[in-house]
């Protein structure tokens, strides 16, 4: 991995499109995210057998319960989070869901009884904050129950994706790519009986859009972030993953002229500087920041 930075943005940059080949498919979540797992897993598989993975060393029983497992929780995150697209946007979507870093935290102290910092509590508090900000909530009238359902969706996916986080955690010496491949496989295989096809079967514009959801932002997408990721700084990593955010709420504007409030764009500021404040454990003393 001779560029890890560019790889790594790229791919975050392809990740930022989900939502627009989600839109464009024109299907129910639960089709779309059947399409997604087929196709990235054919192509996941492809791409592990060329480099040689399929090795019982690579996956013995336990770390393939833990995948399957944590498979299962992928497929209640990609489901809920595409449902909240269709309900919510786009951008709104994406910015809320970028709240699982703290979830993930919270689940760890209160499940795996990991010690929670006070400074990263500060953190956590002050993402929730942004993220209420984010939500858009408002006080002075009732919220449509279409968006809070669409909220809510995307919550239900970033709690699923804390859970898939925690579970990986323990899989130590299994190829990220070897997981994935068990997280579109168990996808494809959940939801297979669950797909509905339109009675006049899917267009040539429709597969067009879910072959490349399956291979550019999904099996493409995940080779490059599991490849340059060793070879990153922790730092470069926790800046670089606000490029598919950032980004998604420009694809929102672009393709469909979605465009945030202020109050939003102060609830992702402050979910951003949340985030980097507890990936690079900073904290805050006497009127100055600084990282352990």
């Amino acid at each position: 991995m001779r560029h890890p930075v560019l790889t790594y943005t790229v791919a975050m940059l392809m990740l930022s499109t989900l939502g627009v080949y989600v839109q464009e498919a024109g299907l129910d979540p639960v089709t779309t995210v059947f399409f997604r797992c087929a196709i990235g897993a054919l192509a996941l598989a492809l791409y592990c057998g060329w480099k040689g993975m399929f090795r019982r060393e690579n996956m013995p029983p336990r770390a393939f319960r833990l995948a399957a497992f944590s498979g299962v929780l992928m497929v209640v995150n990609w489901v809920t989070f595409f449902e909240a697209i269709r309900r919510i946007g786009i951008a709104v979507a994406t910015i809320v869901f970028h709240v699982q870093p703290f979830m993930v935290l919270l689940l760890g102290a209160l499940i795996l009884r990991e010690r929670l910092a006070a400074n990263k509590l500060a953190w956590v508090l002050l993402g929730f904050g942004g993220l209420a900000l984010a939500c858009g909530v408002r006080f002075d009238e009732p919220m449509d129950a279409n968006y809070l359902l669409g909220i809510a969706s995307t919550l239900t996916g970033a709690l699923a994706y804390a859970g898939v986080t925690l579970t990986t955690k323990s899989m130590r010496g299994t190829p990220p790519h070897l997981t994935a491949l068990v997280h579109c496989m168990a996808g494809a295989l959940l939801l297979a009986a669950f797909t509905r096809i339109p009675p006049g079967g899917l267009d040539a514009a429709q597969w067009g859009w879910l072959a490349t959801l399956g291979l550019v932002p999904t099996a493409l997408a995940y080779v490059m972030i599991y490849g340059a990721t060793p070879h990153m700084e922790t730092a470069a990593i926790a800046v670089l993953t606000f490029i598919y955010p950032a980004a998604a709420v420009c694809w929102d504007y672009v393709v469909y002229g979605h465009l945030i409030s202020a109050w939003q764009v102060t609830g992702f500021a402050m979910i951003v500087l949340a985030s980097l404040g507890v990936n690079l454990d900073w904290r805050i003393a006497v009127g100055k920041l600084y990282s352990r």
